[in-house]
């Protein structure tokens, strides 16, 4: 046997996520509704309205079946009921900001000196951060794979601080408006 193409298997990014928020995120119009509900409250009517806008054409039933399971999975919850005449109207909202690009082939080379010193950055400060990651009842429990638990851990605490720092950035005090990260003009 001879073979004809072996190229070497690098991970370069992780993704935390379970398999239910996988499965809700797999319907493009669900994965719509996410970003449609970043930073605002929606009703079902106001999503429909917008998803249609956005090429998503779907029956009030089938968006309140996609926020359902939207709700189920943990990505986006009701944040305000209004009862008006006897009826109620939920308002949803998410926690989430999915960022749904795709990432330009030449990514590893064209920004390979910045993935290195931040690289090198968060190696130090993962360092402070591994003997804290791991709760202790996860340390006790058998059949538990510390290491890679550990290891999400601490991705999902990096993640979490990113978020926090670009978010409130997103303001503009270190962003210019392109959203390139710049100096503060403050």
């Amino acid at each position: 046997m001879s073979t004809i193409l072996e190229k070497p298997i690098k991970v370069n990014r992780i993704v935390t996520t379970n398999v239910g928020q996988a499965r809700a995120l797999e319907d493009p119009a669900r994965a719509k509704v996410i970003e449609l509900l970043y930073r605002r409250a929606m009703t079902a009517d106001q999503i429909a309205k917008e998803l249609k806008k956005n090429g998503h054409k779907k029956a009030l039933t089938t968006i309140r079946h996609h926020l359902e399971i939207l709700k189920e999975a943990g990505l986006i919850s009701i944040v305000k009921m209004e009862e008006t005449r006897g009826a109620i109207t939920k308002y949803y909202s998410t926690n989430i900001r999915l960022l749904g690009y795709e990432i330009p082939d030449d990514f590893e080379t064209r920004y390979s000196k910045q993935i290195e010193t931040t690289s090198n950055k968060i190696e130090k400060i993962l360092k402070n951060l591994t003997p804290k990651a791991l709760p202790k009842s996860k340390k006790k429990r058998s059949g538990v794979d510390s290491e890679n638990y550990s290891k999400y851990v601490l991705v999902e605490i990096v993640n979490r601080a990113l978020t926090s720092v670009l978010e409130e950035e997103s303001a503009g005090s270190r962003y210019g408006h392109n959203g390139e990260l710049g100096k503060n003009p403050h």
